[in-house]
């Protein structure tokens, strides 16, 4: 057996023989609030408690969408110890859990870790065939019930320790701005993760936030996020077998056209398709609005496939809706650079580029269900551009990295690079900068940026035009 070259390689091996079991290290932690420390507020209640210490990693991990997925490969194939942590039963994210079933943008030249989820999606001839480059060619639909098998099997294959069903509750972090532990919550109760090099790839930046850390949310006027939208699927079968029409006093019917909100169909398999309905106004950083925004989406795809069967005549059948509703905008941490549509628009390249993105300024009014645009549509149209790992490291923090819709940009430029093959190639450059940052024992801002954007090339992205 040839033996690995370094010594994370070798760890990874001792790592995979300790199997699920984890890295149970025998020693705890005391985790607790700091309104301890503050004041007395009568509507906080104080509390600490002691955990255990169960997990130890080079890197970890926190989100396993589409950017999480390709931050731990990526680290994981540098040789560093990989945790990634997953609130859901499956990585994927909204294209999982979210039933968004296809990728937008350029999917060629993306980096190795997204040429290798085309492939095994491939192989399962599971994803539409690749045509044209961008934009003559926008979108490949995929099975998104295939695309969690095959991200879960890329992750075991390259030895990322993977914890599903496992909520970040909090992080610990020095008055300098280093975090050295996150508060895991599974189902075995709060236990902590010890880190060298931490990548926030959840969507809301939440390791940002509860490290304390400054985050953007919305556009700036009054905070609105750009609107999440809800899939659910239909199969076609013939009149007889069509879903019957919504009881009596249920919901609001719609029964005109024009009252419908932005509804976009595609296909989703033989005998069945996926329809996506837009839902704004609501705040997905926020507990109770993000419930308020799940319950309302759940009755408007219900008055939507209404229409469709009682007005259109389709004989559809409902067949379910996704997890959760698909969310465009969390929170943004405030990196070293934060990317703007001005960027965007002048097609800006970077010394220390990272990752690139070519697809148009797709932000809707988030006061408004129709399809409606915050630009005109002569507009929207931008020229490929490239991402700096400056918008990756999050400003005042020693080592935390952001990847995906979680990274440092105004809204308009979000609204671009928030599709998933550019989550992908950021996650992909975070994690061979956490790991860079593990094995030459520095931060990512202390990295010389050349030498990842060497790396990040090498690995199959194409950040030059």
């Amino acid at each position: 057996m040839t033996q690995p070259r370094n010594r994370f390689a070798r760890r990874n091996l001792i790592a995979a023989a300790a199997g699920a079991a984890g890295w149970l290290l025998g020693r705890r932690f005391v985790w607790g609030s700091t309104q301890a420390e503050t004041p007395a507020d009568p509507q906080a209640i104080p509390w600490s408690r002691s955990v255990p210490v169960r997990y130890q990693a080079d890197v970890a991990v926190i989100g396993g969408g589409i950017a999480g997925v390709a931050a731990a490969c990526a680290a994981a194939r540098s040789g560093a110890q990989v945790v990634l942590v997953e609130r859901f039963a499956v990585t994927g994210g909204d294209l999982t859990a979210g039933g968004v079933a296809n990728f937008c943008g350029e999917t060629t030249g993306q980096g190795e870790v997204f040429d290798e989820i085309v492939a095994d999606l491939e192989r399962f001839g599971a994803i539409a065939p690749y045509q044209h480059p961008y934009p003559k060619q926008s979108t490949r639909v995929f099975d998104h019930h295939i695309l969690a098998t095959v991200l879960q099997e890329i992750l075991l294959r390259r030895g990322v320790k993977l914890l599903l069903h496992t909520p970040l509750a909090d992080v610990v972090r020095s008055d300098d701005g280093r975090l050295t532990a996150g508060i895991l919550c599974g189902k075995s109760g709060p236990e902590a993760m010890e880190a060298r090099q931490f990548i926030d790839a959840s969507g809301e930046a939440d390791v940002v936030r509860r490290a304390g850390f400054p985050v953007m949310k919305g556009r700036p006027q009054d905070g609105l996020q750009l609107p999440m939208s809800m899939m659910f699927f239909v199969r076609h079968v013939d009149e007889q077998h069509a879903q019957a029409q919504l009881p009596e006093g249920w919901f609001e019917p719609v029964r005109a056209k024009e009252d419908l909100p932005m509804t976009s169909v595609w296909p989703n398999g033989p005998g069945s398709s996926a329809l996506k309905v837009k839902i704004p106004g609501f705040d997905s950083t926020d507990t109770e609005s993000f419930t308020a925004a799940e319950i309302r989406a759940r009755r408007r795809v219900w008055e939507v496939l209404d229409y469709y069967q009682q007005v259109e005549k389709k004989p559809w059948r409902y067949d379910g809706c996704s997890p959760q509703i698909g969310i465009r905008e969390g929170a943004r941490a405030v990196g070293r650079y934060v990317l703007s549509v001005d960027d965007l628009r002048a097609g800006r390249t970077f010394d220390d580029a990272v990752a690139r993105g070519v697809f148009y300024l797709d932000g809707h009014k988030p006061d408004d269900d129709k399809r409606t645009y915050i630009l005109s549509k002569d507009q929207l149209h931008v020229p490929p551009y490239q991402i700096p790992l400056r918008s990756l490291i999050v400003r005042d923090a020693k080592n935390l990295l952001v990847a995906g819709r979680c990274f440092s940009a105004d809204q308009l430029a979000l609204s671009s690079a928030r599709v998933s093959t550019t989550c992908a190639m950021m996650g992909q450059a975070a994690g061979i900068a956490a790991a860079m940052s593990v094995e030459e024992g520095c931060d990512p801002f202390d990295l010389d940026p050349r030498d990842v954007r060497r790396v990040v090339e090498e690995r199959g992205a194409r950040l030059e035009n």
